[in-house]
């Protein structure tokens, strides 16, 4: 049986160009994934279009144990570099709000362009293959579809168990946990958040509305748009503070952003509107009754007293409630935290403990921000990574 230089687990992403990049170098390479499609998440991001960076892929925007863990591979793939390697298959792209940029030509695109260059660097991808044993501290045996592999190296590149339906598991941090790697909490990202029941009702009123808000939870603070759900809130203001968002700790919004309800009122001091009416022109409808007492929301602005007053501010500005929970990893964009970067080279992301053992991508502790981040994580620590193989 030949000997491979590197077996790589999973054709996600990161995955497939840490392989292209492996291959180009002359490295007999075989990708290997249970599903019957490589690239799974990347052909349903961005909705369908794939959004494949940001022009602000810095540090920053990814929250890791280590915040220096990332610097090393993203200095080394810029946003430019990617739009270089779509360009060169025709793919061409837009830049939308924050810096993201998408494709024009749909994310099947991008998938396509991975395995393309995959199969032109001589790498071997093998899908619809369930990978059943993993063995050995170099080499390294892989069984899997009835095939048994053996390699110099090892890449786990099989993210994590947000978006199990298409067919995201836990398996990578299972392996990493075998080989004695350890983990960090792990839970979902990019989520939804859920209201207490007996806020639902509040929910189920405003559900598919959508408003500009800043979202602040545990030091993080996101000022994007927020839409309601039947259950709680979501929108990308939401889905940012998720990832910071800790079990039975509050998050408080401002459904006013950049504004001043105290000025708005002063500025309308004579008028005898409801307050409830003054807030029907500035936010959807049916908000302000839900926020603010019936009493207070019903009371003329121009008798409206100054402890009233902050009383409103305070509900429509720093409004706060504890979720009691997110909607899950089958709802998750993304798996917060993951193998501990305390022991992988930040330069190759080997583990320093199991020489030629790899990880890559979501399975690490690194999780970016909303808006192309994780996509250039996984293109960047796979490069880091094949690079090195």
């Amino acid at each position: 049986m030949e000997r491979l230089d590197a077996v790589i687990l999973g054709a996600g992403a990161s995955g497939l160009w840490c392989a292209m990049t492996a291959g180009a170098r002359g490295r007999r390479v075989v990708v290997i994934d249970h599903g019957v499609k490589t690239a799974r998440k990347v052909r349903v991001s961005g909705g369908g279009m794939c959004n494949f960076t940001n022009l602000d892929a810095s540090p920053g925007h990814y929250l890791c144990a280590n915040p220096h863990f990332v610097k090393s591979a993203l200095a080394r793939l810029s946003p430019w570099d990617v739009v270089g390697f779509l360009g060169e298959h025709g793919i061409t792209y837009e830049e939308r709000d924050h810096g993201q940029l998408f494709t024009l030509e749909g994310a099947g695109r991008v998938a396509g362009a991975l395995v393309e260059r995959c199969q032109r660097a001589g790498v071997e991808i093998l899908t619809g293959c369930e990978i059943d044993t993993v063995s050995g501290n170099g080499p390294f045996t892989v069984e899997a579809g009835g095939q048994r592999l053996i390699a110099d190296k090892l890449v786990l590149a099989l993210g994590g168990p947000s978006w199990p339906q298409v067919g995201a598991t836990d398996l990578g941090f299972r392996l990493a946990e075998q080989f004695g790697l350890a983990l960090t909490a792990t839970r979902p990202g990019l989520v939804p958040l859920v209201f207490p029941k007996k806020r639902q009702p509040m929910c189920v009123e405003m559900a598919g509305n959508a408003l500009p808000a800043t979202v602040e939870t545990e030091g993080a603070r996101f000022t994007d748009p927020l839409l309601f759900t039947h259950r709680g809130i979501s929108g990308p203001a939401v889905l940012q503070a998720s990832s910071y968002w800790r079990e039975n700790r509050p998050v408080t919004i401002d459904f006013l952003p950049g504004q001043r309800l105290e000025a708005i009122i002063e500025e309308h001091r004579s008028s005898n509107q409801q307050l409830r009416n003054l807030l029907a022109r500035i936010l959807p409808k049916r908000l302000p009754p839900l926020l603010l007492d019936a009493p207070l929301a019903d009371t003329p602005v121009s008798q409206l007293s100054k402890a009233q007053i902050e009383a409103a501010c305070e509900a429509i500005h720093r409004f706060t409630i504890t979720p009691s929970g997110t909607e899950g990893y089958a709802k998750a964009e993304v798996t917060v935290g993951g193998v501990d970067t305390a022991r992988i080279s930040s330069k190759t992301m080997e583990a320093r403990d199991v020489p030629g053992l790899f990880v890559i991508g979501e399975t690490l502790d690194v999780t970016g921000h909303l808006g192309g981040f994780n996509l250039h994580w996984a293109f960047a620590s796979g490069q880091a990574c094949g690079a090195d193989l």
